[in-house]
C-alpha cells in the first residue's frame, strides 16, 4: 500500500524532499503545500535581481507546480497555508485560496516552513515604504518601487548576509545607500578584522555605514520615510529594507505537541524526526547540531536545508541516512570582494569556553608573476593540539576553493598537519606551489611546535612598554607610511648588524606587513637569545582591525549618502587627465607596490603624472598616505573590476628657491663625548635625539672615557696587551655600568637615578641610544683613543663608525652647533 506524504513548504528543504522521495518511491502519494505562489525559487538570488546581475526574473524560478506535476507526479497546492497539525488524527488543517478551509490526512509529514524576517515592534513598523526580503513577491515590490518611481535614496537596516547583499545591489541599481548596523561590525560569522575588509570594500564603493546604531522607530514624511536612531538623529530615504535577521515560521505548531526550542525552532534527532513519530522537519525552521562542537544551534542556510530534505526522503523510503550536523560554511560577494567562512569563529569559541589558537596569513591567490594575482587574508582557528576548528578568508580571487578545502578537512576531523600536507592543484594561473591552504597549515604548525610565539592585534593594548619592545622590521619607507604607535624601526635586513639596539632584558614584539618578515626576524632574534613574539597577520591585519566607518555629513540619509569614491561612481564627466607614465604592480604585495611607485616617481619630472594599477587591497590606503607624505598630488583613486586599484599621481612641483645666491646649509650638530659619566651621557643623548627629531644631522664623536658609553654590554673575548687589560679593570664595561659625576655613592647613585627616570617615564640611557640610532644619529669612535686604551672594534656596539680627528673636523665644519661634553 502506498504512503501518503504531506510536505509543508517548498523552496529548499520541502522541494528537495519531494523530488528525492519520488525518485525513491514511484508509488507514494505526495502533496506539497506552499502558502505563497511559488514552490521552488532561488531565494539566495533575489538581491541580484534588484541589482541587475540577474536580468531575467524567470531565472529565479527553479521549478513550477506544473513542472513538478509533469516530471515527478507531485500534487502541488500553492496559496495553501497549513495552519494546524493534529498528530493524533494524523491530519493537517489547510487554509487555501482556492478550496477554503479543509483537512488533509497523512501517513508521513515533512515540515519545512522556513523562517520569516524579524520585524521589531517599533513605531511606524507597518509603513508601506518598509520592505523585507523573503520571496518573489517581496522582491517584485522592491523592484517596482526603484524602477517606476524617481527614488534615489535607500536605507538598509541590518548588516547580515541579506542586508549586505541588498545594500550592494541597491547601489548597483543606482541608489544611494546607507546601511545601519546595531553591532560594531558587519556579518557575525566573521571575526572583526576580516569583517572590516568587507566593510571597507562597501565604503570604498560609496555605501555609508553606521555601526553601533539602534533604530528607535519610523516616521512617514511628505517625501519618503524617516528612520529615527537612538541618539536622536533621523535619516530619510525613499525606501527602507529591514534585514535584522530571521525567526522560525512555526507559530502554527503551537499546541500540536511538536517540541520547539526556546526560540521557536523545531527540535529533531539525527534522523530529522521530531519528538512525534512520522513527523519530520528540515530547513531554516529546525534546530541542528553544531558539527564541530556537538552543541545545539540554528543555521539558516540553503545547503544544509537541501541535504536535510534529501535525508528525510531517504528515511521515509527506508534508507538509513542520518544528518550529522551543520558546519555553517557560507560565502558572500561584496562588489569585487569575496568573504567566506566555515566552522567556528572566535566569538563562538569564547562563548563555548573552547581553548584555541589562531594564525592569519596573506598569501597570493596564485603565482605572483602570473597576471591578476591578488592577496587573500586567511584566518585559521585550531585547538592547541592542532585540530581544526574553523577558518575565514577574504579576497578578490580564489577565496571559495580555499575555504571549501578547509571545510572538507573539518568534516573529516582534520588536523593542521593535514593542511600542510594537502596536495592541491597547481599551475601559475590558479595557485602557487605552496597553496594558501598549505601556508596556513605551515604557520599553524610553526606555532603549535613552539618554533615561533605569536601575539594578536587585540593583545597590543595589554602590552607593557617597560617590559617589551615593539619592533617594526619593515622597510623605512613602509614605517614612514604608517606604523603601530610606539614601535622602533629596524628593517629585517639590518637586524643582525643593529641587534645591539635592542635591550635583551625585554621581550621583543616583532611585526612586519603580513607576518613573513616578522617570522624571519623572530627566528634571528630567538637564536641570539632574545625572547620574541611575532604579530600574526602583521601590520595589514592591525590596520584592518582599526577600521571605523567614515562619518558622513548631513542630518539625514538624503544629504548623507553622497558618493565617497572618486570619479567612478559619481556619474559626472571628469576632465581628462594627461598620463605621462604607466606602472602595473598587480600581483605584488606590500611593500612592493609602494617601492615601485617611489622608484618610478623619482624618474619623472616635476608635474608629470603616473598611472598605477595594483591588486594589493592595502594599496588603496597606502598610496593616499604615501602621496601626503611625499608631497605628491593624488589626482584619482578608483577600485575597479576584480579589486584592481587604479591611482593617478602627479609629482610635486619644485618649491621656490631661496632668494640668496647661496642656499643655506642643512642644519647639523656635532658633539664630542669625552666623559664616561652616566649623567653626562644621558644629557648627550637627550640633546642628540632632540636635534635629530628637529631635522638636524647629528654626529657624536666618542673619545677616551666616553668610549665606555658605546661598549657592548656583553664581554667580548678579544686579545689585549697588558696595558689594555689594565684599562679594562678601570673602565666601565658598558653604558649599564657608568657611574655618576657627583653623588655616585659606591654605585648606589646610578641605580637611584635610573629608578627615578623609570618612575617618571623618562627613557633610559640605553633606550635613548636606540632612539638616536633609529633617527640616523651618526656615532663615531675615536681611533686614537681606542688604540691608547686598548679597546677593539669588536667591543663596540654594532653600527659604530671608526674615525679620527679629521673625520670629526669635517663634520664640525659643516655644522652650526658644536658641543663638548
Amino acid at each position: 500500500m502506498s504512503k501518503k506524504v504531506l510536505i509543508v513548504g517548498g523552496v529548499a528543504g520541502g522541494a528537495s524532499a519531494a523530488a528525492r522521495l519520488r525518485r525513491l518511491d514511484e508509488h507514494a502519494d505526495i502533496i506539497l503545500f506552499e502558502k505563497g505562489p511559488y514552490i521552488s525559487f532561488a531565494n539566495c538570488g533575489l538581491p541580484y535581481y534588484i541589482g541587475g546581475t540577474i536580468a531575467d526574473r524567470e531565472r529565479l524560478l527553479v521549478q513550477t507546480p506544473k513542472g513538478m506535476a509533469d516530471r515527478f507526479r507531485i500534487d502541488v497546492r500553492i496559496q495553501s497555508e497549513v495552519i494546524a497539525v493534529d498528530p493524533v488524527k494524523r491530519m493537517v488543517q489547510v487554509q487555501s485560496e482556492e478550496r477554503g478551509l479543509y483537512e488533509e490526512s497523512y501517513d508521513e509529514l515533512i515540515l519545512s516552513p522556513g523562517a520569516r524576517p524579524i520585524i521589531p515592534d517599533l513605531p511606524g513598523k507597518d509603513l508601506p515604504l518598509i520592505h523585507t526580503v523573503r520571496n518573489i513577491p517581496d522582491i517584485d515590490r522592491i523592484k517596482e518601487l526603484i524602477t517606476s518611481h524617481n527614488n534615489q535614496y535607500s536605507i538598509v537596516i541590518g548588516g547580515g548576509f541579506i542586508g549586505v547583499e541588498m545594500a550592494e545591489n541597491l547601489k548597483e541599481a543606482g541608489l544611494a545607500v546607507t546601511l545601519v548596523e546595531g553591532n560594531g561590525q558587519l556579518l557575525a560569522p566573521f571575526d572583526p578584522e576580516l569583517a572590516a575588509s568587507i566593510a571597507r570594500e562597501m565604503e570604498q564603493h560609496g555605501i555609508n555605514l553606521l555601526f553601533s546604531e539602534r533604530v528607535q522607530g519610523f516616521r512617514s514624511l511628505t517625501q519618503g520615510i524617516g528612520v529615527e536612531l537612538a541618539g536622536g538623529r533621523m535619516l530619510t530615504a525613499d525606501l527602507v529594507i529591514l534585514a535584522i535577521g530571521v525567526t522560525p515560521d512555526t507559530a502554527f505548531l503551537r499546541g500540536s505537541g511538536v517540541a520547539l526550542g526556546a526560540r521557536g525552532h523545531i527540535l529533531v534527532d539525527e534522523t530529522l524526526e521530531t519528538n512525534i513519530p512520522h513527523i519530520y522537519a528540515a530547513g531554516d525552521a529546525i534546530e541542528v547540531t553544531d558539527y564541530v562542537h556537538g552543541t545545539k544551534t540554528a543555521v539558516p542556510l540553503a545547503g544544509p536545508a537541501n541535504k536535510q530534505g534529501r535525508i528525510i526522503a531517504d528515511r521515509i523510503a527506508g534508507l538509513p541516512s542520518v544528518y550529522k550536523g551543520t558546519q555553517g560554511s557560507s560565502i558572500i560577494k561584496v562588489f569585487g570582494l569575496t568573504g567566506a567562512s566555515t566552522g567556528s569563529n572566535e566569538k563562538t569559541l569564547k562563548r563555548l569556553g573552547v581553548s584555541y589558537q589562531s594564525v592569519i596569513v596573506h598569501p597570493g591567490s596564485h603565482a605572483s608573476y602570473y597576471p591578476g594575482a591578488s592577496p587573500i587574508t586567511l584566518k585559521l582557528l585550531y585547538t592547541p593540539e592542532g585540530k581544526i576548528l574553523g577558518a575565514q578568508a577574504v579576497g578578490y580571487d580564489g577565496v571559495d576553493k580555499r575555504i571549501d578545502a578547509i571545510a572538507t578537512a573539518i568534516h573529516f576531523g582534520g588536523h593542521i598537519s593535514d593542511l600542510a600536507e594537502l596536495e592541491l592543484c597547481y599551475a601559475p594561473p590558479y595557485s602557487s606551489a605552496k597553496d594558501p591552504v598549505n601556508m596556513a597549515g605551515y604557520a599553524a604548525e610553526n606555532h603549535t611546535a613552539g618554533r615561533v610565539q605569536l601575539f594578536t592585534y587585540d593583545q597590543l593594548d595589554a602590552r607593557e612598554p617597560d617590559q617589551t619592545i615593539l619592533l617594526d622590521v619593515r622597510s623605512a619607507l613602509e614605517h614612514q607610511n604608517g606604523h603601530i604607535p610606539d614601535s622602533l624601526s629596524i628593517p629585517v635586513d639590518e637586524l643582525r648588524e643593529r641587534m645591539h639596539e635592542l635591550d635583551p632584558s625585554k621581550e621583543i614584539w616583532v611585526y612586519c606587513q603580513v607576518g613573513l618578515r616578522g617570522y624571519t626576524a623572530a627566528q634571528i632574534l630567538r637564536q641570539h637569545g632574545y625572547q620574541v613574539k611575532n604579530l600574526s597577520g602583521g601590520y595589514k591585519t592591525y590596520r584592518e582591525s582599526q577600521f571605523k566607518p567614515v562619518p558622513f555629513s548631513g542630518a539625514n540619509g538624503r544629504s548623507g549618502t553622497e558618493q565617497k569614491n572618486n570619479s567612478q561612481s559619481s556619474g559626472e564627466s571628469m576632465p581628462a587627465i594627461q598620463i605621462d607614465n604607466d606602472l602595473n604592480v598587480c600581483g605584488l604585495s606590500c611593500p612592493g607596490p609602494l617601492m615601485q611607485v617611489k622608484q618610478t616617481m623619482d624618474q619623472l619630472a616635476a608635474g608629470q603624472t603616473l598611472r598605477v594599477q595594483a591588486s594589493d587591497p592595502g594599496f588603496y590606503e597606502d598610496v593616499k598616505a604615501w602621496a601626503a607624505m611625499s608631497g605628491s598630488q593624488l589626482l584619482q583613486l578608483d577600485r575597479g573590476k576584480g579589486g584592481i586599484i587604479e591611482a593617478v599621481i602627479a609629482k610635486q612641483m619644485p618649491s621656490t628657491p631661496p632668494s640668496s645666491d647661496v642656499a643655506a646649509a642643512a642644519p647639523a650638530s656635532t658633539m664630542v663625548v669625552f666623559s664616561g659619566d652616566l649623567d653626562k651621557a644621558i644629557a648627550s643623548f637627550i640633546i642628540a635625539n632632540g636635534a635629530a627629531a628637529s631635522g638636524r644631522k647629528v654626529t657624536m664623536f666618542f673619545t677616551f672615557w666616553g668610549l665606555s658609553v658605546i661598549r657592548k654590554p656583553q664581554t667580548q673575548k678579544v686579545p689585549k696587551t697588558m696595558l689594555g687589560r689594565m684599562f679594562d679593570l678601570m673602565l666601565p664595561g658598558s653604558s649599564r655600568k657608568l657611574g655618576l659625576s657627583r653623588m655616585n655613592m659606591l654605585g648606589a647613585g646610578p641605580k637611584l637615578i635610573r629608578s627615578i627616570m623609570s618612575g617618571n617615564n623618562v627613557a633610559s640611557l640605553e633606550e635613548l641610544i636606540q632612539s638616536a640610532a633609529a633617527q640616523g644619529v651618526e656615532m663615531v669612535a675615536c681611533q686614537m683613543s681606542m688604540d691608547v686604551m686598548g679597546i677593539r672594534q669588536e667591543e663596540l656596539m654594532d653600527g659604530i663608525k671608526i674615525g679620527g680627528v679629521g673625520y670629526y673636523l669635517g663634520a664640525a665644519a659643516s655644522a652650526n652647533h658644536n658641543l663638548f661634553i
